[in-house]
C-alpha cells in the first residue's frame, strides 16, 4: 500500500483525535460477569405445564425464586424448555399473583378475600356435607361399597407419581369413584 505524505498526516492526525476522545488500540482485557446464580441454593423439579415430565433447575435465595432454567442432567428433556416451561419463573415472580384465597359466595358477583384457616374449613365443611348426603354404604344388591357420587376429582400434569399416588389414596379414603388424571385438560 502506498501512502502519500498528504493521507499520513490525515491518519496520524485521526488517531491522535481518536487518542483524545479515549479511544485507544491496546489490546482489552475481558472480565466475566459474576452470575446471579452465585450463592443461590439450586433444586430441581418437574414442569407443572404437561404431561412430558421436563426436569427444571429452580435457584432461590433469601426464599425467593432469582432463576429458572432447564436440568441438563434430566433424561427427558436434557436442558431444553419449551416457551411455557421456560417462562416458568413468572409463576412464583409475579406482581399479579394471588397471595390469599378469594371467595365468592353463592350468587354473588365480587369477591373477597379471606383467610387460608377460614378457605380450608370451609372447603373441608362442603367435602363433608356433600360426602355424608350421598354417602353409600351397599350398593342395589346389597353388597359392601363405601363409596360417594357426589365428588369428583380431576388431577394435572403438575403432580408426579409420587403424588398422584397419595392423593389417589386420599381421594379412595373419601369414598370417591370419580377420580381421573388428565395432563392436557
Amino acid at each position: 500500500m502506498q501512502v502519500s505524505r498528504r493521507s499520513f498526516l490525515k491518519l496520524s492526525g485521526g488517531a491522535v483525535m481518536a487518542g483524545s476522545m479515549g479511544l485507544s488500540l491496546k489490546p482489552v482485557q475481558a472480565h466475566a460477569a459474576s452470575l446471579k446464580t452465585r450463592y443461590a441454593q439450586e433444586t430441581t423439579t418437574i414442569c407443572p405445564y404437561c404431561g412430558v415430565g421436563c426436569g427444571i433447575i429452580v435457584s432461590t435465595r433469601n426464599g425467593k425464586v432469582i432463576n429458572t432454567e432447564g436440568d441438563p442432567d434430566h433424561p427427558i428433556n436434557r436442558g431444553s424448555l419449551c416457551s411455557k416451561g421456560g417462562s416458568i419463573a413468572q409463576l412464583s415472580v409475579n406482581k399479579n399473583r394471588l397471595d390469599r384465597p378469594l371467595y365468592r359466595a353463592p350468587f354473588s358477583r365480587e369477591w373477597k378475600a379471606v383467610s387460608w384457616d377460614w378457605a380450608l374449613d370451609k372447603i373441608a365443611r362442603n367435602i363433608k356435607k356433600s360426602r355424608d348426603g350421598k354417602f353409600a354404604l351397599k350398593n342395589a344388591k346389597g353388597q359392601t361399597v363405601n363409596r360417594t357420587t357426589a365428588i369428583a376429582s380431576i388431577g394435572s400434569a403438575a403432580l408426579d407419581n409420587e403424588e398422584c399416588f397419595i392423593y389417589q389414596k386420599f381421594l379412595r379414603s373419601l369414598g370417591l369413584v370419580y377420580v381421573e388424571h388428565q395432563a392436557r385438560i
